[in-house]
């Protein structure tokens, strides 16, 4: 894809993952203990999610990802292109690249146990200048020399920036931290992560402090929804209650929702509510397995709360 195609394209920075969810649990999680899951299913995840999401709304994606030889790689690459994906961000290595994540899940929470294979990802400021996209969406909290240096490419280009927290280390307190997320259009935690990157005591508190550095700031709150500001405007959207299977790919298909009405310069109200509309379609399902269609996102508009 050249740069020239890529224009109005999202680029999506980020590994893939397979889930290996493990649900219905017969007991409680511990060490020294074996607890047998009823429900068991293998789906593909990481910035799989982001990418597969923003394909099924119609979005123009380059996902930058590497594959190797391994069983999982191939499971994934097989998953992109039943999609329907575009695959000009893709390398492959003859070698594995095995990145796995087993979550252990029932309806209120996870754990999750991670495997990456270590491989030396593309620079984000040499894939920004290539594509030239008009957003890039960053899966984890990213920061340091190499990202600022990035994030300026970005500016350079016009690009706007979406960045996800994924509770990587880093706070408030880290002058490295506080550089990145001011060179960042929207920063989107969830509430514990805010809090941790904030150090405040209330959600309220920590969405005060991170819009001091950041043009809009998104925190999600799992089952209650989300809240959301902008330019002193302040937003939330509760979220509809649904059967909860497996909340894995919850937090990433919300951004999904968020950031394809985003791209259009949608109000933060309609940002916010597909963004809860796509989150809430994903627990219903294994991972990211339910994600939204663009018909769907419409039909899950209309069962939010108001």
């Amino acid at each position: 894809m050249s740069s020239q195609r890529a224009k109005d394209a999202v680029l999506i920075a980020g590994a893939y993952a397979v889930d290996l969810v493990l649900t219905d649990l017969r007991g409680p999680v511990s060490a020294g203990t074996e607890v047998w899951a009823d429900g068991l299913d293998m789906v593909p995840g990481g910035a799989f999610t982001l990418a597969m999401g923003l394909h099924r709304l119609g979005r123009q994606t380059v996902w930058a990802a590497d594959f190797g030889t391994d069983v999982f790689s191939r499971e994934v690459l097989a998953a992109a292109r039943q999609e329907g994906m575009d695959e000009t961000g893709f390398r492959h290595h003859p070698r594995p690249v095995r990145n796995v994540t087993v979550a252990l899940s029932d309806a209120k929470d996870r754990a999750m146990i991670a495997h990456e294979d270590p491989i030396a990802a593309r620079p984000l400021a040499e894939l920004i200048d290539a594509f030239r996209p008009s957003v890039v969406m960053l899966p984890f909290l990213q920061f340091g020399p190499d990202t600022t240096d990035a994030l300026e490419m970005a500016a350079q280009h016009g690009t706007r920036v979406f960045m996800d927290c994924q509770d990587y280390p880093g706070h408030l307190g880290m002058d490295d931290v506080r550089t990145a997320l001011g060179q960042v259009d929207v920063f989107a935690p969830n509430e514990s992560e805010a809090l941790r990157v904030t150090g405040a005591g209330t959600v309220e508190e920590a969405l005060a402090l991170l819009c001091e550095l950041v043009p809009t700031v998104v925190i999600k709150r799992g089952p209650a929804g989300a809240m959301a500001a902008t330019n002193g405007l302040r937003a939330a959207q509760v979220s509809p209650t649904v059967p909860v299977v497996d909340t894995t790919g919850a937090g990433d298909c919300f951004n999904v929702g968020f950031v394809h009405r985003w791209i259009d310069g949608s109000p933060l109200n309609d940002c916010l509510a597909a963004g809860v509309a796509c989150g809430a379609a994903a627990v219903t399902g294994p991972g990211s397995s339910n994600a939204l269609h663009a018909p769907e996102l419409t039909t899950w508009l209309t069962r939010l709360p108001h």
